[in-house]
């Protein structure tokens, strides 16, 4: 199992454990965190999994593919910034184990 914890905006933190293989989309969503909406059902095509990556992490987890539908899609989240990623294109790998996300305060 993967941990991930998730940051909301307030700066609660919560950590959940998820399968590898799965997205970072998916540790939230079947754990119920809250602020992340996930609309297209992961298929990169709605941008409410909008999260940032933690600073410390930004080297393993690595910016969006450029000119990749990601890095097109992210422009429409709100609040992006350097480390904004899309939760449904981050897999859960052994090397993220421990991972740190924050999450915007609106998904829109």
């Amino acid at each position: 199992m993967i941990n991930v914890t998730f940051v909301s905006a307030d700066g609660t933190r919560r950590s959940v454990e998820i399968d590898e293989g799965l997205s970072a989309r998916e540790a939230a969503l079947f754990n119920s965190v809250p602020g992340i909406d996930g609309d297209c059902g992961g298929v990169c095509a709605c941008a409410t999994c909008h999260v940032h990556v933690d600073q410390a992490w930004m080297d393993r987890v690595g910016p969006p593919e450029e000119g990749g539908m990601e890095s097109d899609l992210i422009q429409f989240a709100e609040g992006t910034t350097e480390t904004s990623r899309l939760a449904c294109q981050i897999p859960m790998v052994p090397e993220l184990d421990g991972l740190v996300l924050h999450l915007p305060e609106l998904q829109h």
